[in-house]
């Protein structure tokens, strides 16, 4: 057995088994050992039921206090029935699992373990795993893994496959320069593999957490250097000078550029007037104005008589950034096009004509953008936007779409500078840390769930008003992949709570795209009062009309990413509200989300996010969700990726010839590493 054998040759792994697996990508032993669990289920001591929190997995002692009653509800066999504390009561469902009246007696200890939640006025334990006392102390001496799955896999099907790859695993040689191992201790690397999998204890799934996570910045890190060795001495690039037109777009914007603006430009116009390529990243906080920056950018790139590509990460994104230019460079008389994966065949073939003899100017787009087919005539200026979500060789690969073009890379993800440099080692670095005088700034609120009726009066009221509302969804661990069906069923339930006359409707990221695009489109022209989504809003939705971003179980997610959603109001000339729910009764929970209430800013919540997040969660999941990591999280694991930015700086320092690492096993990755 090698990396690159079949799993279909793996026992137990037959034609449905293998195309499940591969529906996630898995396709040979490599892509398996490296399916990572997405968390793991631990069982802690039993808690009594007065402190519960509704949303947090727990286990519970009770005494079965009524009897075990099955009744018929739409063809569903429910099974319920009554635990008792010391301390209260709780009520505990199953759903087609009648021979469940003959396991459970009334009068008998068991311990329950699920998520409570709050229904019919009760807490309530749907589906809990059973165990008797003596189980469940063997239980709590072991770390259950849960995999990201799909329909013909389980949980079990999985760790049976890995475990026949266990002599593979073990003979995996160490890759790790020695002076990174002597320097920094980590476990090696072929035991950090087979604990993430199978840990003997806690200390060492962290200890191997700690080395993939290592791995994963050292790669990156590593591969950056590869991609821009040689490149920080600045080649000869196009020369664009700030032009008449651009002046007068300025000079007739209805507002005035905030300093922030002012200076961030001034630093690209100089750039882009030098005769040397730029490759600068604009961070700027949610509604600081970094779309007309773009604007004016390539309105002088147009102007000079050369064409330039401003690349969104969505569909959604790139559609209202088109209509923007449209509207703002309608006077100049520039051509430009849109370009999606959406675009019907007939129309790209135009559109990769019309690029190809220079009769379009600025190209607006998403990967498509970057197809082999699409040819430019002279691509001078290059702007990528919300940048986490691109990568290293995503906009190397346009900019090689071009003789050195200019590179602009744009973030409204606010990342403390000290990490920023770390990631964004290969570029300048321009902020814009304040927001146009005339906007409203948000009024916060963070509540628990009694909050949630008045809430609902207030969104009615709003919506009475004229404006619209987002409702925020995340997704519970143990069902993410029901993620459609959480969101679906909040939006029906909100129909009972809110008056008739609120027309509500529903995004999430298992819609198909044109579905999704229809959807925004409806909320965006005022035909969807109430929009309920999970974060799929977080980039690329203006909807002035907005006023009201409701987040449940807002403890949930990191800072920043609240701050991200946030930014999808307050756009608008309304007052603006974001109301923070969060069914955790912790101090430390309330501390984060209090930075909230506090403060508007997107900066000083990035660097109170980084201090109060600590050491990371070794066994949750990542919450920021920037770079595409597998494990890693640059606010949780900042301490890592700073070691791995020093392993890295002490090896080039050192001479270390990089492309060494190619021959080893992790070739592969670092590969995937510059793909990011």
């Amino acid at each position: 057995m090698d990396g690159m054998t079949n799993i279909i040759e793996l026992k137990g792994v037959g034609e449905k088994t293998a195309s499940a697996f591969g529906r996630l990508g898995i396709r040979n032993v490599d892509s398996l050992i490296t399916m990572y669990p997405r968390y793991y289920l631990t069982y802690e001591n039993p808690k009594d039921i007065c402190d519960l929190e509704v949303g947090q997995r727990v286990s519970v002692l009770v005494r079965i206090d009524s009897e075990i009653h099955i009744q018929y509800v739409r063809r569903v066999k429910l099974v319920t029935c009554v635990g008792r504390d010391q301390t209260g009561t709780i009520s505990l469902v199953w759903y087609n699992m009648p021979y469940l009246k003959k396991q459970l007696h009334r009068g008998r200890d068991y311990i329950f373990c699920g998520t409570p939640i709050f229904k019919n006025g009760r807490i309530t334990m749907e589906h809990p795993e059973i165990f008797t006392q003596e189980d469940y102390e063997k239980k709590q001496e072991t770390l259950q893994p849960v995999y990201p799955l799909t329909t013909g896999l389980t949980n079990k099907t999985v760790s049976k496959a890995i475990r026949q790859t266990e002599g593979y695993i073990k003979a995996i040689p160490e890759y790790l320069p020695e002076s990174v191992l002597s320097e920094y201790h980590p476990m090696n690397y072929s035991d950090a593999i087979w604990n993430i999998h199978f840990p003997e204890s806690k200390s060492q799934l962290i200890e191997a957490k700690k080395r993939l996570i290592f791995d994963e910045f050292f790669i990156f890190i590593s591969a950056m250097h590869m991609i821009s060795s040689g490149e920080r001495e600045k080649e000869e690039g196009y020369v664009i000078p700030v032009c008449q037109e651009a002046k007068e777009l300025i000079r007739k914007l209805p507002y005035d550029l905030t300093g922030a603006q002012q200076r961030a430009l001034n630093e690209m116009a100089a750039d882009m007037a030098s005769g040397k390529v730029m490759n600068r990243l604009v961070q700027g906080d949610v509604g600081s104005g970094k779309t007309i920056l773009a604007v004016i950018l390539l309105l002088m790139c147009a102007k000079a008589g050369y064409q330039g590509v401003l690349m969104a990460p969505t569909e959604v994104l790139a559609s209202q950034h088109y209509e923007t230019f449209q509207e703002l460079l309608a006077p100049f008389q520039i051509r430009t096009a849109l370009l999606t994966g959406s675009t019907k065949a007939k129309e790209k073939r135009e559109i990769y004509e019309a690029i190809r003899e220079h009769q379009i100017d600025i190209v607006i787009g998403t990967h498509a953008v970057i197809q082999e087919k699409v040819i430019y005539d002279s691509l001078a200026l290059v702007i990528t936007d919300e940048q986490h979500r691109f990568g290293v060789r995503q906009r190397r690969s346009l900019s090689l779409k071009g003789e050195s073009p200019h590179v602009v890379v744009m973030s409204a993800t606010p990342i403390p500078r000290t990490l920023a440099i770390i990631l964004y080692g290969d570029l300048d670095v321009s902020i814009i840390d304040e927001v146009p005088a005339e906007r409203l700034p948000v009024k916060n609120c963070v509540v628990n769930t009694s909050y949630r009726p008045t809430a609902y009066r207030f969104i009615a009221k709003q919506v009475q008003e004229g404006r619209q509302v987002y409702v925020i969804c995340p997704m519970v661990e143990e069902s993410e992949a029901m993620e459609g069906e959480n969101v679906i069923q909040y939006a029906e339930m909100l129909k009972s709570n809110l008056p008739p006359s609120v027309r509500i409707s529903y995004l999430h990221g298992k819609m198909k795209a044109d579905r999704k695009q229809n959807v925004m489109d409806e909320f965006s022209e005022g035909s969807i009062d109430v929009l309920v989504s999970t974060t799929v809003v977080e980039v690329g939705v203006n909807v002035p009309n907005a006023t009201v971003m409701m987040v449940e179980n807002a403890e949930r997610f990191g800072l920043a990413q609240l701050h991200q959603l946030r930014g999808r109001v307050g756009r608008g000339r309304h007052q603006s509200y974001c109301i923070f729910m969060t069914g955790s009764k912790k101090k430390e929970t309330m501390q984060r989300l209090e930075v909230l209430n506090r403060s508007n800013d997107g900066f000083y919540i990035a660097n109170e996010d980084l201090k109060l997040r600590g050491p990371g969660d070794f066994f949750g999941v990542r919450q920021s969700g920037m770079m595409d990591f597998v494990l890693a999280d640059i606010y949780t694991n900042a301490d890592l990726m700073k070691q791995a930015a020093d392993a890295v700086k002490e090896l080039k320092n050192e001479g270390f010839d990089f492309s060494r690492l190619r021959n080893s096993r992790l070739e592969k990755q670092i590969s995937l590493a510059k793909n990011l």
